[in-house]
C-alpha cells in the first residue's frame, strides 16, 4: 500500500519474539480461518479461544462481523472493499503476532490473493511459521442448510447482491496448512483437531 506521508519510519521494538515466547509459554502466530458463511468459523474460533485460554495461552479472536461493526464499518462488499477489509485486518493481526499473541481470525476472505498478501505480512521467523491458513470446509450444502442468519435464502432470492458462494466467488485455499470438516465433526472435535495440530507444530505445549 502507498502511504500518504513519506515521513514514516517503522520502529522495531527491542523485545524479541523469543522473550515474548518465554513469557507466554507459546509461540506467536496468526491462524487465519477462512470459509463460507455458515461454515462455522466464528463458532470454532470462539470455542478454540476458550480452550486455549484455559491452557494458559494468550489467544484472541478477530471476528469478521465485529470488525465490520467498528474498524471496517465504512466498507461494503464490493471486491475492492473486501480486499481493503482483509488488508486492514491483516495489519491488525500482524501487530497481535508482534505482541506475542496467538491470534485467531474468522473471515470469509474469499480471494486467495488477499490471503496471500496477509501471509507476506507475517513471514516465518526463527521459531517457524507465524501465519497458517485454516480452511473451515463443511461443504456449501452444509453451509446453506445451516443458514443461521437466513443469508443464503435471501441471496437466492436476489435480495443480497455479491453474496459469497452464490453471486460472488469464493476461491478455495490451494495449500492450506489445515482443513477442518465442521460438517463431519462436532465443535469440540474440531477444537481438538486444531489443538493437536498446534501441538505438533510446536506452537503450543502439550499439557498431557
Amino acid at each position: 500500500m502507498t502511504h500518504k506521508s513519506k515521513n514514516l519510519t517503522w520502529h522495531s521494538g527491542t523485545v524479541t519474539a523469543g522473550q515474548r515466547a518465554a513469557l507466554t509459554g507459546h509461540q506467536a502466530a496468526c491462524l487465519w480461518f477462512t470459509g463460507l458463511s455458515g461454515s462455522g468459523k466464528s463458532t470454532l474460533t470462539r470455542a478454540l479461544e476458550e480452550a486455549l485460554v484455559s491452557r494458559g495461552v494468550n489467544a484472541y479472536v478477530l471476528d469478521g462481523d465485529n470488525v465490520r461493526m467498528g474498524l471496517n464499518g465504512d466498507l461494503g462488499f464490493s471486491s475492492e472493499d473486501r480486499t481493503e477489509n482483509i488488508r486492514r485486518i491483516g495489519e491488525v493481526a500482524r501487530l497481535f503476532v508482534d505482541s506475542g499473541a496467538l491470534v485467531l481470525t474468522a473471515f470469509i476472505s474469499p480471494y486467495r490473493a488477499d490471503r496471500d498478501r496477509v501471509r507476506e505480512l507475517i513471514p516465518p521467523d526463527a521459531g517457524g511459521d507465524r501465519f497458517m491458513e485454516v480452511w473451515v470446509n463443511p461443504g456449501l450444502d452444509v453451509c446453506e442448510d445451516r443458514d443461521p442468519k437466513g443469508l443464503y435464502a435471501r441471496a437466492r432470492r436476489g435480495e443480497i447482491p455479491q453474496f459469497t458462494g452464490v453471486s460472488a466467488p469464493y476461491e478455495e485455499p490451494i495449500n492450506a496448512e489445515l482443513e477442518v470438516d465442521t460438517g463431519g465433526q462436532s465443535v469440540d472435535e474440531s477444537v481438538q483437531t486444531v489443538i493437536a495440530w498446534l501441538i505438533r507444530r510446536r506452537i503450543i505445549q502439550d499439557d498431557g
